[in-house]
């Protein structure tokens, strides 16, 4: 499988992902623990399909010290028992801001406040963000067909 293009050298490419990589990086230093935004990242781009991005978070998540049972059972989250409240409520919202179209309605006010039961402000402002960001990756690699599978630990610096 190749690309569609070589998005990565396009100059046009490099301002906009300039964009979006300065803001992941606000996102990193935020107080939002490491750990869910790793789930996050992974879920969302196991909803939307993106290979690229879950091979990437994937293995960022492993590097961390992720373990390889939460690792798999990332996508059945909700019969799993390895997953805290809070980080449970952080994936309902993922699935729930990532299926917007398929939700028909959105977020539920109930998956809001679960989610506020454990995150302060600026922890639901860096988790509302992060969802947001990480489907906007996965859109571009989803509609540039991006092949999985070669990302190594670090490669974005």
């Amino acid at each position: 499988m190749e690309s569609r293009l070589n998005y990565y050298s396009s100059p046009l490419a490099a301002k906009v992902l300039k964009h979006l990589v300065s803001a992941s990086k606000v996102l990193a230093d935020s107080t939002l623990p490491n750990t869910i935004q790793h789930l996050v990242e992974i879920r969302a781009s196991q909803v939307n399909g993106c290979g690229f991005c879950t091979d990437m978070h994937t293995k960022e998540a492993t590097h961390a010290g992720e373990t390889s049972v939460r690792l798999n059972l990332i996508a059945a989250w909700r019969e799993a028992t390895v997953f805290t409240e809070a980080e449970r409520a952080a994936l309902e919202l993922t699935e729930q801001g990532t299926r917007i179209a398929d939700a028909a309605g959105g977020v539920t006010d109930e998956a809001w406040a679960e989610a506020a039961k454990h995150f302060d402000g600026d922890q639901l402002v860096a988790l509302m963000s992060l969802i947001a960001i990480i489907n906007s990756y996965n859109r571009i690699n989803i509609i540039n067909q991006q092949p999985a599978g070669s990302y190594q630990v670090g490669m974005f610096g």
